[in-house]
Parts: C-alpha cells; structure tokens; sequence
C-alpha cells in the first residue's frame, strides 16, 4: 500500500517531509523510552535533514542510524554519515544519538553484526531514497547477492555492487534489507524530479524487485509506504 504527496516545491515538500518524521518520533517518544531513525544518504534527503533539525522533539531520546553506507573510513566526507551529521545532527538535533555505522579498525563482518544487534530494537521511522536505477538502501539491480539480499532475514547484510552504475567508485557497502525495512513502522520513501517519479511509476507497475529492488519497498506488509515527491 502506497501513500503518494506531491508537493508543488521543493520547499513545501522538505517541510512536508520534515513534519511528517517529527510526528511518527513524537509518537514513538509518547510510548516508549527511546526511538530509532534510520535515514538514506544522497543528495535528495540533505534538505529534509535540514529541515527535521529544527523540529522540537526531546532529540536525547532519538537514535539517529543509517539505512546504508559506504565502505569507507569513518569520517570520509564520501561516507553518508558524514551528509548525516551536517545536515541533521545540528542544533537542537545534535542530542541524538548517532549509531556510527563503521568504527575505527571496525571489520565489514564486525560491522554487519553490530548493526543486526542494533536492530532488536525496530526502528520508529525509516526515511529511503531512490537512484534513477530504481536502486533503494544499497540494493542494485544486477548486483551479485540480490537474491540473498532480497530475501535473507537479517536486518543489514554487506554488499558487493561491483559493475553497478548506481553505486559509482564505492561497491562495497552496508545495506539494510527488505526484512530490516519491514520492522519499521512508518516509511516514506523520498522522491525529486520527474525522472524519479518516470522509475518509481515503473516500479509501482511491476513485482520484479531483481529488475528494480525499491520495488521490495513498495511491496512491505504493515502502514502505507508514505511517498513524498517534488518536481
């Protein structure tokens, strides 16, 4: 089930965005101690990020994680946590809690397990973007192990994107998974231009996540996907 938001600016859509996540958190902060954000990198979210910041929610309380990153140092400015931490972690959200994807000297295998530990606790929100690839998290179309990836249980798995245009110079990834999205109990899905909305009405068509895995997104049991989309 699809939620679709068009909004006619940008502007009108980071803010409806931006609203739309502080609900679900404040919601979440009413029933339990702590709540979870996992968020995409890219260049489509940094707006929402900047905008969310501002939200007045008691931030001591959120954990703040990512819904996949690239295989590189910890602080490499290529890294989505770096984007994280500028565009989200300021201001009054800079009392989050950051769960730092790759610790120094950190393994991939080290880093796959702290990351499925991290998640017995399902997150509240999850914030996913979309490559014109129709490629969401760190799944790509073509990329060896989608299959595994597609349908393991584990929340995150490592990745290997090697010959995929989409991940660009960084194959090797952490990835969140479909069972990993499904824990979450409210998703959007973050869209800009018309060449986004052209892939994402592809996918809405189809069933073949091998073909365009943000479809394993589209098709996730519990709330509407909430889709927020901007020309």
């Amino acid at each position: 089930m699809i939620d679709f938001h068009a909004l006619g600016n940008t502007d009108a859509w980071r803010w409806a965005a931006a609203v739309a996540i502080a609900g679900a958190l404040r919601r979440r902060l009413s029933e339990a101690p702590r709540a979870r954000l996992l968020v995409s990198g890219g260049s489509t979210p940094a707006p929402v990020f900047e905008a969310l910041s501002q939200a007045p929610l008691d931030w001591e309380r959120v954990d703040v994680g990512l819904v996949d990153e690239r295989w590189l140092e910890p602080g490499d400015p290529d890294t989505n946590a770096v984007l994280v931490r500028e565009h989200l972690l300021r201001g009054a959200a800079a009392r989050a809690r950051f769960e730092v994807p790759r610790a120094p000297g950190q393994s991939l295998d080290e880093a796959v397990a702290v990351a499925n530990a991290r998640a017995a606790e399902p997150p509240a929100v999850l914030v996913l973007g979309m490559g014109g690839d129709g490629h969401t998290a760190s799944l790509f179309p073509g990329m060896r192990g989608l299959d595994a990836a597609l349908s393991t249980d584990a929340a995150c798995v490592a990745v290997d994107a090697t010959g995929c245009p989409g991940a660009g110079a960084w194959p090797i990834r952490l990835s969140l998974t479909p069972s990993g999205m499904a824990a979450a109990r409210t998703r959007l899905l973050l869209l800009r231009g018309e060449d986004k909305r052209i892939v994402f009405e592809r996918a809405r068509a189809g069933t073949d996540a091998r073909e365009l895995p943000v479809r394993a997104a589209l098709a996730l049991p519990g709330e509407p996907l909430q889709v927020y989309w901007s020309a």
